[in-house]
């Protein structure tokens, strides 16, 4: 089967209402009022896809909005190059985050929607649009029913593999999805989702964590201090370019979408590790997920004064 699309995306996604620059924060039935409000598409999946099409791949976003919503998905996708292929009306309303910051601290509020049955969507009629990748990445923690039905079809076609779970304790946690960590190519955790798999902060610790559980290419985002990989017994380190960063927002997911992208080129784990550093890093200069993500040129122009 010739491959549709570089890489499908899989996972949740969200409207995103930011709400900023409020002095205080209200007390109980109190109100305050900004004029710095952004609505944006959010959740890890989408910004991985928006970060990859902005790079010159084809990426295809699987996953599930409300009726109410998807012309507006679409529009906003379409305008970063994402294929709306993936992108199912489900029954219910569109995840939806509500972030509210002062200049010290930000709070969250979320309702998960339809994006609860993204997996559902994944091992039943979407796996067709899974099939016709060279690479799926899943920013999502994936169900074991889930794994078991997908994986071993993906495996088979010699569709590499990624997972970005994000913080998920309960899920790391338990026994029953060790299977999956070892199953998947690539596994993307930061140092705090590391420390649950392996009890400890220490980056050594974990590598050799990893090693003993089986997992294919361990890897390790660092936030400001970069990134690590083991290869070939020995741990390898990027550090990103200097940059004024104004929000972390999907960092992380701008991370992916670098090493992805590098993934697909061949490259090696520095290789794969540089590169994502220069999307993670880039990602900051510009309030939200999306508004500064680098595109090929600029990536390439970073890219050769960082190394």
């Amino acid at each position: 089967m010739t491959p549709g699309y570089d890489v499908v995306v899989v996972g949740e996604i969200y409207v995103d209402h930011v709400f900023s620059g409020f002095a205080t924060w209200p007390a109980p039935g109190e109100e305050v009022v900004t004029d710095a409000y952004v609505r944006e598409v959010g959740g890890g999946a989408a910004v991985t896809a928006c970060g990859l099409a902005k790079l010159g791949r084809r990426v295809a976003l699987l996953g599930l909005v409300g009726q109410d919503d998807i012309l507006w998905f679409l529009d906003r996708l379409g305008r970063f190059g994402v294929v709306a292929d993936g992108l199912v009306a489900g029954e219910g309303s569109t995840g939806t985050t509500i972030s509210v910051s002062t200049a010290v601290d930000r709070s969250f509020f979320t309702h998960v929607g339809v994006n609860r049955d993204v997996g559902a969507l994944a091992k039943g009629p979407g796996l067709a649009t899974l099939r016709r990748a060279r690479h799926v990445h899943f920013a999502m923690p994936i169900a074991r029913d889930v794994a078991d039905a997908v994986l071993p079809v993906l495996a088979d076609l010699g569709i590499t593999t990624s997972l970005d779970m994000g913080y998920q304790p309960e899920w790391l946690a338990d026994p029953a999805n060790a299977p999956t960590l070892a199953a998947v190519d690539h596994l993307m955790p930061n140092e705090k989702e590391a420390e649950l798999l392996c009890g400890s902060d220490d980056p050594d610790a974990y590598f050799a964590h990893a090693r003993a559980i089986g997992l294919r290419n361990p890897m390790l985002k660092l936030g400001v201090r970069g990134a690590a990989a083991l290869e070939n017994g020995a741990v390898v380190r990027a550090v990103p370019p200097r940059v004024t960063a104004v929000d972390a927002t999907g960092a992380g997911d701008n991370f992916d979408a670098g090493f992805i992208d590098a993934l697909l080129d061949g490259g090696d784990a520095l290789a794969r590790l540089r590169r994502g550093c220069i999307t993670g890093a880039l990602s900051t200069r510009r309030p939200g997920a999306l508004a500064a993500i680098p595109d090929t040129q600029e990536l390439r122009s970073f890219h050769d004064c960082s190394y």
